[in-house]
């Protein structure tokens, strides 16, 4: 086993054993995302996020402030799952690339801590930033309106799992407030009646 420092734990040497010893370990059940990360594992140079997106470019001032030190990983993790409420597939290829450590490494440590999610939460995902200039410009009226026309609270899917209602605590967007994003749909200045209208809308797709 090799030894790492890294995130919070930076003064503190962590083991971590094989991928496949973890998941041993941890009776963690190899999924059908597992498999899907562990084939796709080669395809870094795949990891191209949508530049226009604000939280690729809060996760790449992070990763630069951090100096791509891998041993700032969990702190990057952290990072990446405040804004988008998980840890999608293609960012985590993201932060392997830029951090130059090997996939496996990076999904041992997702899995190893709980706190980590890598599902999104709901078939259609509505994502209401509420850091300081969003919750000024109107977050709380959003969120207000979704749970009284959803009946659904930050953190919460409906029960037939199509709709998902989280917050970030920031995206890096301020320029944008409020912002919210809906299926990695950027919506600048939201209000809340557009918002919901947005919503129903997706929602009556097939």
């Amino acid at each position: 086993m090799t030894g790492f420092t890294f995130g919070a734990e930076r003064n503190c040497a962590c083991y971590f054993p094989s991928f496949i010893t973890i998941l041993e370990i941890l009776q963690i059940p190899f999924t059908n995302e597992l498999q899907s990360y562990m084939k796709n594992k080669s395809s870094v140079q795949e990891a191209d996020l949508p530049k226009t997106d604000p939280r690729v470019k809060l996760l790449a001032a992070k990763i630069k402030k951090e100096n791509h030190q891998p041993d700032a990983l969990i702190e990057i993790l952290h990072t990446a799952q405040n804004s988008y409420g998980y840890l999608p597939m293609n960012v985590l290829k993201y932060i392997s690339r830029e951090l130059h450590l090997p996939p496996s490494r990076i999904f041992s440590t997702v899995s190893f801590y709980h706190f980590f999610s890598l599902k999104s939460k709901g078939e259609h995902t509505c994502l209401v930033c509420t850091g300081t200039a969003c919750y000024v410009k109107g977050a709380q009226a959003i969120l207000n309106e979704l749970e009284k026309t959803f009946n659904l609270k930050p953190g919460q899917v409906s029960a037939d799992n199509r709709l998902g209602i989280q917050v970030a605590r920031c995206i890096g967007a301020c320029g944008l407030a409020p912002a919210v994003i809906i299926n990695d749909e950027v919506q600048a200045k939201a209000n809340a009646t557009d918002v919901v209208a947005k919503l129903i809308s997706k929602l009556k797709q097939v």
